[in-house]
């Protein structure tokens, strides 16, 4: 499941006001322990834009031929 960077932010602030403590909280939320603290890191060192999520660049097929090495294999099969 992935959360909008308002649901992160919401629940680190439910934990923070909780008087359960973390763990039980987050166990009560169903949110994963290591999740809500990349959350929390993220949170403390950028702020709100922290818990954006992250996009990764498109890095392209693993197994792609570059276009040279492609216009050469058709060239010999042709």
């Amino acid at each position: 499941m992935h959360y909008s960077q308002e649901e992160k932010l919401e629940i680190i602030k439910l934990v923070e006001g909780s008087d359960l403590g973390v763990i039980r909280t987050l166990r009560e939320l169903k949110v994963n322990k290591t999740t809500f603290y990349k959350w929390y890191k993220a949170y403390s060192e950028r702020g709100y834009e922290g818990l954006a999520r992250n996009k990764t660049p498109n890095r392209g097929s693993w197994n792609r031929i570059n276009d040279a090495d492609r216009d050469k294999v058709v060239e010999m099969a042709i």
